[in-house]
């Protein structure tokens, strides 16, 4: 009896090792890039502790009934952010009303080495949406369809592909986006439609750091269109860095001496609009010129995007994309120490060349991390006084119902007044709320001001 019961339980423990075996399998079919899995998310959600599943912001409290950072650390105590620019309130109120059920579409510009493909990604598999995109195994593209509708309403790499050139610019984008959606739609009278453009920028010597390592990997970008004005460059206007297939190898030197590399700046060419310096046609003005206009440009089409996130502050870039277009992700973003980039041990004096090489880049991301961090504030100012706002009607409501308890009804000056004017003891309450962070909707992490210095920016930067 004793054999037969240990035979039987061999044979359930090899069976269930089969099954186990079996699930991973499947898993690893059905999941290639785990980080942005649904079904991870949904196992994850089945086998946490106590039946909650990860939350966001605003959703996971401590035993003290605080709330507690659901991310990852991500930075050291640092200086707090003081702004430079000055934003109109429209600027920095930034919240659009895209109707995702009717014709709006998201515009995504991929600049490279900036965290794009990352992001990509988390706008095809990491948003909550009534009808999910279909990513399938193996395949690049998803499919993102209205809820009713066979029609997109994301225009990107991993929706609609390189539909406009590979890494196509603000001026392909612009000029080419609505031809390419028109040619989509079957309907004979095509819809107006409301098309918001976003980005991801980054620290200007840590991008050209990491796409200098990408080109000498091999990455070339051949089929870039550059299109503007309705051609592409010639060989004149744009010649090459190299005379083979590719610069790989290449060393960081060679990658700077070269005058025609479109690493240098190419934040501020990709945002700007090019027409207005003759496209690549370098003979129309000069450098200092040149680059001046595209600067402006590019800095007045930034401020007018839906919305641009920054490589170096991804947990902000989440909350204010879920904030302007009221979507929300599945999982939180998260920032991982060191990238390829951020290996290499670079000198002082080399930085500061690259640096110089991308001066107008600098400039740019200057202005985009201020206006950046001035628009998170404002949301958080105006998360601050809604939330104030709804503490002081719940009191107005439970003391209406103490006093009716009480068999008296309110004095004049203990009832609301719509007006919006405050009784003395109303005003010293906000006065104190508005010296005090409110722990329980605001954590600690949302006033650090993340990555001041240039070691901190090579070193808190996602890998790709």
């Amino acid at each position: 009896m004793d054999e037969k019961s240990t035979s039987s339980h061999q044979r359930l423990l090899v069976f269930l090792l089969m099954v186990l075996i079996f699930g991973v399998l499947v898993i690893q079919y059905a999941c290639p890039s785990s980080s942005e899995c649904r079904m991870l998310h949904q196992l994850g959600a089945w086998f946490t502790l106590g039946g909650k599943r990860g939350t966001h912001i605003g959703e996971s409290e401590s035993q003290d009934g605080l709330q507690k950072d659901p991310y990852i650390a991500e930075d050291g105590a640092l200086a707090r952010f003081v702004p430079r620019f000055n934003f109109t309130k429209p600027d920095l109120n930034r919240v659009v009303d895209f109707n995702i059920k009717g014709d709006d579409v998201i515009v995504f510009l991929h600049i490279q080495k900036t965290g794009g493909t990352t992001f990509g990604r988390h706008l095809v598999r990491n948003i909550q949406l009534e009808r999910p995109c279909e990513c399938h195994a193996g395949q690049k593209k998803c499919t993102c369809l209205r809820p009713g509708k066979k029609e997109t309403w994301l225009f990107s790499r991993f929706s609609t592909g390189w539909s406009c050139g590979l890494h196509a610019d603000w001026t392909e984008l612009t000029r080419c986006v609505p031809s390419r959606m028109d040619s989509r739609e079957t309907q004979k009278n095509q819809p107006s439609r409301n098309y918001y453009y976003i980005t991801i920028l980054r620290d200007p010597v840590s991008r050209y750091l990491s796409e200098w390592r990408h080109v000498q990997r091999g990455a070339t970008w051949k089929a870039s269109l550059h299109v503007c004005d309705g051609r592409s460059p010639t060989v004149s206007e744009l010649p090459g860095c190299y005379s083979g297939d590719d610069w790989s190898g290449c060393s960081l030197q060679e990658f700077m001496d070269c005058p025609y590399n479109l690493a240098s700046n190419r934040q501020t060419r990709m945002l700007a609009d090019l027409s207005l310096v003759g496209c690549y046609n370098v003979s129309t003005m000069s450098e200092d010129e040149r680059w001046p206009v595209l600067l402006d440009s590019a800095k007045r089409n930034l401020k007018g995007m839906a919305f641009f996130g920054l490589t170096e502050y991804q947990r902000k870039t989440q909350y204010l994309f879920e904030r302007t277009f009221n979507l929300q992700f599945i999982a939180p973003f998260t920032q991982l120490n060191g990238t390829r980039a951020s290996s290499v041990e670079v000198p002082p004096e080399t930085q500061e060349r690259i640096r110089r090489l991308n001066r107008w880049d600098v400039e740019l991301y200057d202005y985009a991390r201020d206006l950046f961090l001035q628009r998170f504030q404002v949301a958080r100012q105006q998360e601050r006084r809604q939330a104030r706002e709804q503490r002081q009607q719940e009191r107005r409501r439970l003391r209406g119902r103490f006093s009716q308890k009480q068999g008296r009804r309110l004095k004049p000056t203990e009832m609301a007044r719509p007006t919006g004017v405050e009784t003395e003891e109303q005003q010293r309450e906000m006065a104190a709320e508005d010296s005090v962070e409110s722990e329980v909707l605001f954590p600690d992490w949302w006033d650090v001001d993340e990555n001041s210095t240039m070691e901190d920016y090579i070193g808190n930067v996602e890998q790709w």
